[in-house]
């Protein structure tokens, strides 16, 4: 071997060892698990959310399923937290504010109502989703057909919800109303005859309606009386997470992936989906 091969040889072994240790940095420098959020990283998030809301959030196994898990976990992985870095804390309906005040939990995604007195207490997102309150009923009642046709009748709603504040505020001394602390227990209640109608968002009524056990038992009445703004609730004055959780949920909309998932969990039940809410 003259010289002159001698020396392109070495320049060849050198150039092959450069791409070797190239090659090698490059796959072995993130070797976090590949999650459905797209993120990777060791970055911690705690979300609160409902477990009884069925298509919404509710528990499947030691997993939850749902739209409200799914927003959830889109907004997490923009935040840079993957799935499997998430903390879920089921949260009651009257104690997701103070969740978020304590500390215990850094979001709370569960039809989480946007209203003038909870945004003196927290922080939210602009709407991912506009609701409207409605009423369920069994199937075989007739008398009841809109909230002025109450009289007389046992309406349920979970506790510290805009559900009952509604109620309370507009149809006071005209129905019975029951408070219990979840949506699922409402629901039974209303299943047995012990209530006579159960008053929330369409939304959540249209999910429980879908389950087995209620279909051709329980109806919706389909006269939406209010409109339910629901946002993320974040920690009053976090203003720096209300920017990036804004959006996150931009691209949720704009991407598909917002009515992918409400195609899943709500139109098998025959519930119309919305136009998507606008974050321009």
């Amino acid at each position: 071997m003259s010289i002159r091969t001698r020396r392109h040889a070495k320049v060849a072994v050198a150039l092959l060892a450069s791409v070797l240790v190239v090659s090698a940095c490059s796959s072995g420098g993130d070797r976090s698990a590949p999650t459905d959020n797209g993120a990777s990283g060791d970055a911690k998030i705690t979300i609160g959310i409902s477990d009884d809301e069925p298509g919404l959030a509710d528990k499947d196994g030691s997993s939850y399923k749902g739209f409200d898990i799914d927003t959830a976990n889109f907004v997490a992985g923009k935040l840079g937290v993957p799935t499997q870095n998430i903390v879920w804390k089921p949260v009651d309906q009257g104690e997701r504010i103070s969740a978020l005040t304590s500390g215990d939990v850094d979001l709370v995604v569960s039809t989480f109502s946007i209203t003038a007195d909870r945004e003196k207490q927290v922080s939210f997102s602009k709407p991912y989703y506009v609701a409207h309150q409605d009423l369920l009923i069994r199937r075989n009642d007739d008398t009841i057909t809109s909230p002025e046709t109450l009289d007389g009748k046992v309406l349920c709603a979970a506790s510290g919800t805009t559900s009952a504040d509604y109620v309370k505020a507009n149809y006071r001394g005209k129905i019975t109303l029951r408070e219990v602390p979840s949506w699922s227990e409402c629901v039974r209640n209303l299943a047995n005859g012990d209530v006579d109608a159960v008053s929330t968002d369409d939304l959540i009524l249209a999910g429980f309606a879908a389950l087995p056990e209620y279909k051709g038992v329980l109806r919706l009445i389909g006269k939406g009386f209010t409109d339910e703004n629901y946002g993320i609730g974040v920690k009053k004055g976090d203003t720096e997470r209300v920017d990036k959780v804004n959006a996150a949920l931009a691209d949720y909309v704009s991407s598909g992936a917002w009515k992918k998932s409400l195609d899943t969990w709500f139109v098998p039940s025959g519930y119309k989906i919305p136009d998507p809410p606008s974050f321009g």
